[in-house]
């Protein structure tokens, strides 16, 4: 039995992916399908990535993820599919792949001949369906298509180092309002070397000079910084709205600046 993972765009309130699970079902209804997020920002390639990215490595191996963001025929933009980590993506060829991170696909090839077969706006129903059963049924990947010649290879937006300071960047916004950042604990650790330092949060009325290792270290109301489980630093507030209060969003900077030893 395989596993087949959902995230898109479409929220709840249309038909879409009861249209899809049901197409999946009614294809191979040895499949077990899995949401792992709906409520995707409109179009937004890079949320999807960050929400796959943090998600697929704790499913077994051989999972097909359907990435169905961004997915609408464009002249140009082909349709893939990909093997790597020993998982499989079905994603539009919009930088999702590259923004996956990690290691290079295993194998990349484009779907764009399954979409001139039966062309259709919803991508998703009419083509990633049908190549996400034919791979839980052993179909080899490079019977479904054609070698991918070149591919969108975006990389996830990376924060800067800048002597004994670490300019980074707000990434994720999460459904707790607190702000994930693509400052690193490795990062972290490598550039301090244990050295104390002061965290300021757009600007240098809000810092933090402690990690937390839970949250409730913090007094009720009160700005901390924790590093969370994918290992990257989380700026919150103990029971309270951080994004909303500190006015944070995506690409909102967070500066890390350490004293020296």
């Amino acid at each position: 039995m395989h596993i087949i993972t959902l995230t898109s765009d479409w929220k709840e309130n249309d038909f879409y992916v009861a249209s899809l699970k049901g197409k999946l079902l009614s294809a191979c209804p040895e499949a077990q399908i899995i949401d792992i997020n709906h409520r995707i920002k409109s179009f937004n390639s890079s949320h999807a990535a960050y929400i796959v990215r943090n998600a697929y490595p704790h499913f077994p191996e051989n999972t097909i993820h359907i990435i169905a963001v961004n997915t609408e025929p464009e002249n140009g933009v082909e349709l893939l599919a990909a093997r790597k980590d020993k998982h499989y993506f079905l994603c539009a060829d919009n930088g999702i792949l590259g923004l996956l991170g990690g290691t290079e696909p295993d194998e990349v090839i484009t779907l764009t001949e399954h979409c001139k077969e039966e062309p259709d706006t919803f991508i998703a129903l009419s083509v990633f369906a049908r190549i996400a059963c034919e791979l839980s049924k052993g179909t080899a990947m490079k019977k479904l298509g054609s070698p991918a010649k070149d591919y969108n290879r975006q990389i996830p937006l990376r924060a800067t180092i800048e002597d004994l300071t670490i300019i980074g960047s707000v990434i994720h916004i999460d459904s707790y309002q607190n702000a994930i950042t693509n400052i690193s604990q490795e990062l972290f650790k490598r550039v301090g070397n244990g050295n104390a330092f002061e965290i300021y949060v757009q600007s240098k009325y809000n810092m933090i000079n402690r990690i937390n290792k839970q949250y409730n270290e913090t007094d009720p109301g009160d700005l901390l910084a924790i590093f969370n489980s994918s290992g990257l630093m989380e700026i919150a507030i103990r029971n309270g709205n951080a994004a909303g209060l500190l006015n944070l969003d995506t690409n909102s900077t967070i500066r890390v600046e350490f004293k020296e030893g």
